[in-house]
């Protein structure tokens, strides 16, 4: 595992967004970030996932998270805007967002892929991803030490037969990583960087890999000591790099 030991303060008044929180790596991310002092914004596209979430946050006593219920495959530009206006209002600015949600989409041949599944994959893993990037940058800036964390896979970084629109749909998550990277360096106290979470236990896992025993893979509570270390004082100045959780 990534070799990090956070403090129990790291997030301390910190206001981070998760996607994809109702379940998996996400939901692991914002009951760890929650456990380390943050304000945590829980968006996806399972309302009682999410409420679920937040009544566990808040039994534990970490302070009071949000519930943003969101469809990313739906969800118009302007809904972003809307959506950027509302966090705002209710908390003034952003010191994190996590990129999380994702979908795997067919693991076929390309040539048997068809335009609207690699377009579907493309739409959440992509596209989403670009425009709530894009929304909520403004509000990202107006945090002494703002960082932005995509999530990339293994084949987003060495193309693999069978991953489809999903490696593809990676490769791009890399690409827009780096080029927001350059764009920050040196302009505005924010960062920009990747994980790879490698094979963790989450039901995408399984979606791709039916036959594997899910016990060999790590929980996604097992996996945090990078995303802690991207979203704390302790990787300012780290910028444009792609990480993997699991060594």
């Amino acid at each position: 595992m990534f070799d990090y030991s956070a403090p129990p303060d790291l997030l301390a008044g910190r206001i981070i967004l998760v996607t994809g929180a109702g379940r998996g790596i996400g939901a692991a991310a914002a009951r760890t970030y929650a456990a380390h002092g943050a304000t945590v914004l829980l968006l996806g596209k399972t309302e009682a996932h999410l409420i679920a979430l937040y009544d566990e946050i808040e039994a534990a006593g970490h302070a009071k998270p949000a519930v943003i219920p969101f469809d990313l495959e739906t969800a118009l530009p302007g809904q972003y805007h809307e959506l950027a206006a509302m966090i705002e209002r209710e908390f003034g600015h952003l010191d994190g967002l996590l990129h999380n949600a994702s979908i795997i989409g067919p693991r076929t041949p390309l040539e048997q892929l068809s335009g609207e599944q690699f377009m579907q994959v493309m739409q959440v893993n992509v596209n989403a991803t670009f425009m709530l990037t894009g929304a909520l940058l403004p509000l990202l800036k107006l945090s002494q030490d703002g960082s932005v964390v995509f999530t990339s896979s293994s084949v987003g970084r060495k193309g693999r037969a069978h991953w489809g629109a999903y490696g593809v749909s990676k490769f791009a998550t890399e690409g827009l990583m780096q080029t927001l990277a350059d764009e920050l360096e040196g302009v505005a106290a924010v960062r920009s960087n990747s994980i790879n979470p490698g094979g963790t236990r989450t039901a995408m896992r399984a979606q791709a890999y039916p036959a594997e025993d899910p016990g060999r893979n790590p929980a996604p509570e097992d996996i945090m000591p990078v995303y802690l270390y991207l979203m704390g004082p302790d990787s300012t100045g780290i910028n444009g790099q792609a990480f993997d959780a699991q060594k």
